[in-house]
């Protein structure tokens, strides 16, 4: 009789020397898994500092992989890292599961019932998880440990020989960008991370690390919310300047009177409220990078003046004669199309030749197909550990509605969406529910507020009286609501087509909680 461990091995042992993308390596390494071991739910993670990162799974909700599972809070998984071998919970433990719930293909609340895990060591290192659940609690009754044991070493050397062949496809840069990104993990500056598995932000992934290290000026655009500044972060830490400051500055959130001096400081009694001399943000930065967001708002005396500093490096402080010199990359962002700006005599055409040497384009949400789920599950996780709940999860109409949405907001409005309507699934509960399901009704996607242009009647007859100012708030949000809907989520359009001031605007905004 053939050996099923051997059958598993062949295929893995053949895929070793071949020239495959690291989703497919692990997709076939998890399948070979459940050939020997079939069960419910399968799951390679990864572990980075003291947290795991799913790197493909099988049979569990695809929102899974962009969770990121904290070692302290998940003590099942902190014990299977703990055991150098395979170890099973027993079918009583009460340590919570982090996969509650989360098995595709199963409606209801259904929790594991069996659990299974080895840790995979690279070269004597922790490096990671395999892990596999069942809903049946006697699946893994009879399951011969030494097998996993045995098919742990070669994922062992399937991840280990993943890591060797991308570590060989970078160039000697690249791996000193490596380098010292394990140099900010040490000193405990981690990096925000940049969660998508789909073509185009892949592709953002790689122009970043293209422009990163150069030293060219970049011009981040793309839709309110969808990360700007997450991408200017990621350049920061791409370049050689990683180990100076980054400084950013929103211009829009500043009146104008105010971003001069923001910008390139002042002097004691250089105007009224100046007690004293200040560096400005190009100062502050010497050496790093300056971000300047929404440099679209920038009135056009300021842009002349920023365009002296980018031109020659030289700046003076507001009140002073003395100059200042500056080394200083810039990167800006904007979600206005500055060359419709340009011909439109609101901003200047040499200001964005000189900004716009390497043009950026992040992509909406909308066009990212199912990293939407990938980013809520991660906006999830970050739930669930605040709120102290055992398991979150979305159900798969739910996924289906986030998937459907249009999200004129972007990331930022799924983060916001997500953390509402967890709020409202555990309103429905008096004791918190073992499994937390998120439903279409707490995401709240078809009310009007939401849906994009959808049409409301803000003072309908039918509503129950209400205080004046309640009434006017909720007018307001109406109104910017749909507005923001027309204008895809862009602010300045929005305040000009309200004919309120873009500094306005945003506070009122962030008093009604839409910012």
């Amino acid at each position: 009789m053939t050996n099923p461990l051997l059958l598993a091995l062949i295929p893995l042992v053949a895929d070793l020397s071949r020239d495959l993308p690291d989703q497919e390596r692990y997709r076939r390494l998890l399948r070979a898994l459940r050939q020997l071991l079939p069960c419910d739910a399968v799951a390679l993670l990864k572990l980075e500092g003291d947290t795991l990162v799913p790197l493909s799974v099988e049979g569990l909700s695809p929102d899974t992989l962009g969770r990121r599972f904290k070692v302290e809070h998940h003590p099942r998984l902190r014990k299977l890292l703990e055991q150098r071998g395979p170890t099973r919970f027993a079918i009583d433990c009460g340590l919570p599961d982090p996969y509650d719930g989360l098995v595709e293909g199963h409606q209801g609340h259904l929790a594991i019932h069996d659990c299974l895990g080895c840790p995979l060591y690279v070269q004597d290192k922790p490096w990671g998880l395999l892990t596999l659940d069942a809903l049946d609690p006697a699946s893994f009754g009879s399951v011969d440990l030494d097998n996993l044991e045995a098919f742990a070493s070669l994922a062992a050397a399937t991840v280990m020989a993943s890591e060797r062949i991308s570590l060989l496809a970078r160039n000697a840069e690249d791996q000193r960008q490596l380098v010292e990104v394990y140099k900010r993990a040490a000193d405990g500056r981690q990096p925000r991370e940049m969660i998508g598995q789909t073509a185009n932000h892949k592709q953002l992934l790689e122009e970043i690390q293209l422009v990163g290290n150069s030293a060219l000026t970049v011009l981040i655009t793309g839709e309110t919310g969808v990360g700007k500044e997450l991408v200017a972060e990621a350049l920061h830490l791409s370049s050689p300047r990683a180990k100076k400051p980054l400084i950013s500055l929103n211009c829009a959130a500043l009146p104008d009177t105010l971003v001069e001096s923001e910008l390139f400081g002042h002097v004691k009694g250089a105007f009224s409220g100046a007690v004293g001399e200040r560096s400005g943000k190009f100062e502050l930065a010497n050496g790093g990078t300056l971000f300047l967001d929404e440099i679209g708002e920038l009135a056009l005396p300021i842009q002349a003046k920023l365009l002296r500093v980018l031109q020659s490096g030289q700046l003076q402080r507001v009140g002073s004669d003395r100059e200042h010199h500056v080394d200083v990359r810039i990167i800006a962002a904007t979600n206005r199309d500055l060359a419709e700006e340009v011909r439109a005599g609101r901003f200047r055409a040499d200001l964005y030749h000189r900004l716009s040497v390497y043009p950026l384009h992040v992509p909406p949400l909308r066009e990212r197909g199912r990293d939407i789920l990938l980013l809520a599950g991660y906006f999830l996780e970050e739930n669930r550990t605040r709120l102290g709940l055992r398991s979150l999860r979305l159900s798969p109409p739910s996924q289906r509605a986030l998937l459907d949405y249009g999200w004129p907001g972007n990331v930022r409005e799924l983060e916001h969406l997500i953390d509402r309507a967890v709020l409202k699934a555990l309103a429905g509960h008096q004791e918190r529910p073992r499994i937390l399901t998120l439903e279409p009704a707490h995401l709240g996607l078809e009310e009007p507020s939401l849906a994009p242009g959808a049409p409301s009647d803000p003072v309908a007859d039918e509503q129950p009286a209400a205080p004046l100012r309640a009434r006017l708030d909720d007018y307001q949000k109406q109104l910017i609501n749909q507005s923001l809907a027309r204008h895809q989520g862009k602010w300045a359009e929005v305040a000009r087509e309200l004919g309120v001031d873009r500094a306005n605007l945003n506070r009122l905004a962030k008093r009604l909680g839409l910012l």
